[in-house]
């Protein structure tokens, strides 16, 4: 059986990382943590990018038609880009949102995202931690499109479940 390939897909500022407002992101730089996760999901073959290029994103989205799931945090670009949510839309890969932050919980032009109607998911406020979610979220199930209710697949084995504890 062929390992499920997922991207892992960060926009802009994301590359600061570890330095940039650590208070509320954190001081691990992401592809220190990306490191982390590769080892912890061997069973899987984790991709990343990070580009500060509106362009660059739509162009990935749009290139990335065999992978089996993305894993996106378009940083700011989330409240502003229909562009990106149209790239979104418009590709056959499940997508899981992801933020740091607790969107809700901070400055109210935060608290909307154009894309998160397009993604089957939406994490948020968890830290890096949401990644590794979202990683589990196409391990352990799918995300029923009539109801966004997880439905646990039998490839959620008691293995993958006990990492994330």
């Amino acid at each position: 059986m062929d390992k499920k390939k997922i991207l892992i897909l960060n926009g802009v500022n994301l590359g600061t990382l570890g330095t940039r407002e650590v208070n509320i992101y954190g001081n691990e730089s992401f592809p220190d943590y990306f490191s982390k996760i590769e080892k912890k999901y061997p069973e899987i073959r984790l991709y990343y990018e990070q580009t500060n290029s509106l362009d660059e994103l739509v162009t990935i989205i749009e290139k990335s038609v065999d992978f089996d799931g993305i894993i996106i945090n378009p940083g700011a670009y989330t409240h502003t880009s229909i562009v990106i949510a149209d790239a979104i839309r418009a590709s056959s890969v499940p997508f899981v949102e992801v933020h740091i932050s607790n969107l809700f919980g901070r400055e109210q032009y935060r608290r909307k995202s154009l894309i998160s109607a397009h993604c089957q998911g939406f994490i948020a406020g968890f830290g890096l931690k949401g990644y590794e979610l979202a990683v589990c979220s196409f391990l352990c199930g799918q995300v029923n499109e009539w109801t966004s209710e997880l439905i646990h697949s039998s490839t959620c084995n008691s293995s993958t479940k006990s990492k994330l504890l």
